[in-house]
């Protein structure tokens, strides 16, 4: 199958009246080109084997406005929600459990973010106009949108200081109990402080630049990542809740605890191995797998080690079983409040954000064949900056964390030749879908620490490393060196030696 010139794509759609838009749609789903099409299909199911004749035959590049089959738009759009899926679902499971909520509220919590991330992405690919002004809310490109990774150390150490001070309730022995209105706390003051990241978007993209240079945002990133490595390998050795401490008696001193289907001590070789299965998938599929299989390996991964984990006992389906069918937004409320002690390190972490959004705005240009530089272009980082900082507003107000733009969206529309929005729009369709049927939320909360901790290792150490690429874009002359040693002196130090 032939491609066509690597060029510029148009940035804007040509305009049709409403009468040849429908008669568009009704061809879309009546006719067998509208429906199929001339695709080969194949070309993303073809795996990349040793010894194995590879094709010589590029598959086409569908731009922003190029008409494609139906049937391709949803396909590439359920790869692009398993290739986020992993980054959805791990920060409310994370945040949930440290603030000890139970099963119920982290199904809940898991459905909610897969349901709010579906529908903010949208807001990011379909591009407002604010009416009278020159300003946009959106991208207008596959700018996906998911629950920020970011936000998992601040929110886990307030909620460690919430026990602490007493504002998080503890039973007469020590044990944590269930904190709602600690979790109701982050969520306000995450609302609170997403305005700092609404006013930045309407500063200018260059000037922000400028602000907040690779030598701010990079190490930060890092240092994110790897304070997250952390919580992912105490899950895969185990659990990072109370059974970590390996108690000598009590209802701790197996992991997750002493109820639970082949619970054992925390750190056994048993669970070392579960989430070793997890992450030598991931790298198998890097190496050997089709384009399909690359760009969902951590999710496939985690298939592999949950397959391992219920056929060798670790399991624990009733969840499962007591699960409603269908979930949605609020069914679950918290009271929302400010908490002072996190608003500094919240502000910090939209201007993280930020940053984040236009290295992503700009990533997603360029695969996507349109103009990196230009009036059009800061448009669309002043309204991917802006829609994210409202989706900060609004998640809260969905009862979730603060969201971020994808990167690894990016990979996907590099790997499938695909920057059309009709694959963007179809992904949102998968994760509202998949966030309805409360069942599969409970499938994903049941995963044994472990397996959980063999995927979410590698997916923070992604974050690490997106640090250290940011870092990698200044020139390493003797006052950055300097600067970056400074802030390595005491951002590692309090990240290995947080008391």
């Amino acid at each position: 199958m032939s491609d066509g010139p690597d060029r510029i794509g148009p940035d804007h759609g040509p305009k049709r009246s409403v009468g040849e838009q429908c008669r568009r749609f009704v061809r879309a789903f009546t006719t067998k080109d509208g429906l199929v099409g001339q695709y080969d299909y194949a070309f993303l199911f073809r795996p990349n084997l040793p010894f194995m004749k590879k094709s010589r035959r590029a598959a086409p590049f569908f731009g922003l406005h190029d008409k494609m089959p139906v049937l391709l738009g949803l396909l590439l759009g359920f790869q692009h929600a398993l290739a986020m899926l992993a980054g959805v679902i791990t920060p409310p499971i994370i945040l949930s459990n440290a603030a000890n909520l139970g099963p119920d509220v982290s199904r809940y919590l898991v459905s909610t973010s897969l349901i709010v991330c579906g529908l903010l992405s949208s807001i990011q690919i379909t591009r407002f106009h604010i009416y009278g002004t020159p300003y946009y809310i959106g991208t207008g490109l596959i700018s996906v949108v998911g629950t920020s990774f970011a936000t998992i150390p601040v929110a886990t150490g307030a909620l460690s200081q919430m026990y602490e001070t007493g504002f998080c309730p503890s039973d007469a022995d020590g044990n944590r109990l269930p904190c709602p209105d600690g979790y109701g706390a982050i969520l306000g003051t995450a609302a609170i402080c997403a305005l700092v990241e609404v006013l930045m978007a309407f500063t200018s993209p260059r000037l922000l630049r400028r602000i907040f240079p690779p030598l701010v945002t990079g190490p930060t990133v890092m240092l994110i990542g790897v304070k997250l490595i952390q919580s992912g390998f105490q899950n895969w050795a185990g659990g990072n809740g109370d059974c970590k401490a390996m108690p000598a008696e009590g209802l701790f001193r197996l992991c997750p605890n002493i109820n639970a289907p082949h619970a054992l001590p925390w750190g056994s070789a048993e669970f070392i191995g579960l989430g070793f299965s997890v992450f030598i998938t991931i790298i198998l599929c890097e190496r050997f797998g089709s384009p399909i299989m690359k760009s969902t390996a951590v999710v496939i991964g985690l298939l592999v080690g949950c397959i391992i984990a219920a056929a060798t006992g670790y399991f624990d389906r009733s969840s499962i079983d007591s699960s409603p069918a269908v979930s949605f937004i609020w069914v679950k409320t918290f009271k929302l409040s400010l908490y002072g002690p996190i608003v500094l390190p919240l502000l910090a972490v939209y201007v993280v954000l930020a940053m984040e959004c236009i290295g992503d705005v700009t990533a997603t240009c360029d695969v996507s064949r349109l103009d990196v530089s230009g009036d059009l272009f800061d448009s669309r980082i002043q309204g991917g900056v802006l829609a994210d900082g409202l989706n900060g507003i609004l998640a809260a107000l969905c009862t979730i964390t603060p969201m971020s733009t994808f990167a690894q969206n990016n990979g996907v529309i590099a790997l499938t030749r695909c920057a059309n929005r009709k694959a963007g729009y179809a992904c949102c369709f998968w994760l509202v879908v998949m966030g309805i049927f409360a069942k599969f939320a409970a499938a994903l909360v049941a995963i044994p620490n472990a397996v959980l901790g063999g995927m979410t290792t590698f997916l923070f150490s992604a974050v690490a490393v997106s640090g250290i690429r940011i870092i990698s874009t200044m020139p390493f002359t003797r006052r950055n060196r300097f600067i970056l040693t400074a802030g390595f002196t005491l951002g590692f130090g309090a990240t290995m030696v947080p008391k």
